[in-house]
């Protein structure tokens, strides 16, 4: 019989989660975590001297630390997409506002001020033992997480976690209450959108985009909606599941962006291995995994910046909360027009009627 539990004040009683997760052994954290009604970092809190210690999220020691382990899968996930890359960490590139991460496998942006709690996990699984270092922001949501392989180098990745391992090991943390997602966005004004219209032809390399949204305080929905077809243009929500699989099938390299506030996580070079399951479209390539929940969808767009040389295209899907899921571009490489093939493979994907796209922004 499953334990019923209930968000009282002993909600956050650490005996009794320890009970739930062995009572559901074959959920997912995440999933258990919201059954809970209590956050991931919650949960693995509640193992603190169970097979879990608490880390320091320094990124000096972590990532550096992690150059020396070899091979491992690092993800990084939102509410809808999962993206899991295998292979080592090689170049780390610290900031105060932001950090790289830059590699052939591994290529990640990571924020510093989002990441407030770690965990090095250990978990019996039948004979075999996960190892893993995940970190949370101050809600207790999960921004990043690195699994050893078995290639993992372990007393690299042994010495990492005594070098990140914090003095404080008491599972009483205090946890930040998670803000509601809804948006309050309103649509741009005819005036903006033609100042905003200017600006985009103005540009010259499509990072100045989130600069110039900030300076006209626009939502990223708002400004395609107002952009014009020159610039963005609504498909349809199966045009993402068509071009993962067309991309596969013509062995067309492609950038996958997830990400949360957190970490950024990339993936550059051809995909193979495209499958559908359930809600679920799934890349299951020798070192990037993809899982992408298609019935999180609520709009996709084409999208246009100016670049170093013309313009690249991308895709950007979003969800009922208007939150930025996932984005793919083609291949690219600086100095270079985008890949012709890529343009071609966009233009074929499913599109929603000009009159409907334009009807959102009205």
């Amino acid at each position: 019989m499953t334990e019923q539990f209930s968000k009282t004040d002993h909600a956050r009683d650490r005996a009794q989660i320890r009970r739930m997760r062995e009572q559901h052994s074959n959920m997912r954290d995440r999933d258990l975590a919201n059954m809970l009604e209590i956050s991931e970092a919650e949960l693995l809190a509640a193992f603190c001297g169970h097979g879990v210690r608490r880390i320091a999220a320094n990124f000096d020691l972590l990532f550096n630390g992690l150059k020396e382990v070899g091979e491992v899968m690092a993800l990084t996930r939102n509410e809808s997409a999962v993206h899991e890359k295998i292979g080592p960490f090689e170049k780390f590139v610290n900031g105060k506002r932001a950090a790289l991460m830059l590699g052939e496998q591994i290529d990640m942006r990571m924020f510093p001020a989002v990441w407030a709690h770690g965990f090095a996990v250990e978990r019996q699984d039948g004979e075999n033992l996960r190892r893993s270092l995940q970190f949370f922001d101050a809600t207790g949501e999960a921004v990043f997480k690195v699994h050893a392989r078995p290639k993992t180098d372990l007393e690299g990745w042994n010495n990492l976690i005594d070098k990140l391992l914090l003095s404080d090991q008491d599972a009483e943390i205090e946890f930040e209450e998670k803000a509601h997602s809804e948006t309050d966005r309103k649509p741009a004004s005819a005036e903006v959108g033609e100042t905003l219209r200017k600006r985009w032809q103005g540009l010259t390399d499509p990072h100045q985009f989130h600069g110039m949204l900030k300076d006209l305080d626009l939502h990223r929905l708002s400004a395609l909606e107002v952009a014009g077809h020159q610039w963005a243009w609504k498909l349809d929500e199966s045009a993402v599941a068509a071009m993962l699989h067309l991309a596969a099938n013509e062995a067309l390299p492609i950038m996958c962006f997830v990400g949360n506030k957190g970490s950024i996580q990339i993936h550059s070079g051809a995909i193979k291995t495209v499958m559908d399951k359930g809600p679920w479209i799934n890349v299951l390539d020798p070192t990037f995994h993809l899982h992408l929940r298609t019935d999180h969808i609520a709009s996709v767009w084409a999208v246009r910046k100016p670049a170093d040389i013309e313009h690249v295209t991308s895709i950007e899907v979003y969800d009922e909360n208007e939150n930025l899921i996932i984005q793919f571009f083609g291949v690219r490489k600086e100095g270079s027009v985008e890949r012709s093939e890529w343009r071609d493979l966009i233009e074929r994907l499913p599109q929603v009627p000009t009159n409907a796209a334009i009807g959102v922004a009205s």
